[in-house]
């Protein structure tokens, strides 16, 4: 079946047919959610309630814009809404440690080919725009995840927070300045990142 005729079904009850047409979006979502939390167990919960929203809500879909459009509109959306509900929650790092059954174990940075200096100035960075993005208003987030972090384009994210592409391109830019100012208070550590 094509993506129509699962999303008829879809609309119409059909678990299975659901499942089908969400199959290729969800690491998307996922990736969405990771960078908005921050950390894999909540990013897990968010993912869960972005199904289960884009589920409750299929009916409502219009067909308007594309179907992958409208996905990452509730992702986006629905992330942030749970990050609101949460605000008072503990910020996991992401070298923390993970404990399981068969014991326990710290996330790691795949191996790049890189010198392990340069792996830990690499983490240190990444670990800084996540939590400087942690700090941009809702609105300035929206846009750097979608822009710098998932690649969409400048169309994609007008259709995604239904707006013209001409405030995307203004979001983006204050959004990007307003990041740089937030890492550039620790000028020692990323200066040299943002001179390149």
């Amino acid at each position: 079946m094509n993506e129509k005729e699962l999303l008829l079904q879809a609309k119409l009850g059909d678990v299975l047919a659901f499942e089908k047409l969400i199959e290729q979006h969800q690491k998307i979502i996922f990736s969405i959610a990771y960078r908005i939390a921050g950390n894999q167990e909540d990013a897990a919960d968010m993912t869960q309630e972005v199904l289960i929203k884009i589920f409750k809500n299929l009916k409502k879909f219009k067909e308007k814009s594309k179907f992958s459009t409208w996905v990452y509109r509730v992702a986006t959306n629905t992330c942030l809404d749970e990050v609101k509900k949460h605000r008072n929650k503990v910020a996991y790092s992401l070298d923390a440690e993970f404990l399981t059954e068969e014991g326990s174990y710290l996330s790691e940075i795949p191996d790049t080919g890189i010198t392990p200096e340069q792996a830990y100035q690499k983490k240190e960075v990444m670990n800084a725009v996540n939590v400087a993005i942690s700090y941009l208003s809702d609105e300035h987030k929206k846009v750097i995840i979608l822009r710098d972090i998932q690649g969409f384009s400048y169309q994609d994210i007008a259709e995604i927070l239904k707006c013209s592409e001409g405030t995307v391109k203004s979001r983006i830019s204050r959004a990007r300045d307003q990041l740089k100012k937030i890492l550039l208070q620790d000028r020692e550590l990323f200066l040299e990142y943002f001179v390149k």
